[in-house]
């Protein structure tokens, strides 16, 4: 089983979303990120070369961005966004990846 670990930074991003969403996605982490989370799946993928993570959870319209660590026994949630058509905010700002 894999240690979930999230960063402040991700912490705050958190913070911006209502209660019931702050559960969903913690929900999301919990149940697709403790077991295998180096496997691709439907809501799981690897990212493009970028400065923000490695990999992108899909939590509905939210998106946990993580890396991996110590073969894949820890994982870092570094940034928490959430998906309005084609473009990701994170903390209320657009971003680019």
């Amino acid at each position: 089983m894999a240690e979930i670990k999230i960063t402040n930074d991700a912490y705050i991003d958190l913070q911006w979303f209502r209660k019931h969403d702050r559960v969903k996605v913690l929900d999301s982490i919990k149940n697709q990120l403790t077991t295998q989370p180096a496997t691709e799946t439907t809501n799981r993928k690897i990212l493009r070369s970028n400065s923000l993570a490695t990999w992108e959870l899909r939590a509905g319209v939210f998106r946990v961005f993580y890396n991996l660590e110590d073969d894949s026994k820890t994982v870092i949630i570094v940034a928490i966004g959430q998906k309005k058509g084609q473009i990701l905010y994170i903390r209320g700002e657009e971003f680019l990846i």
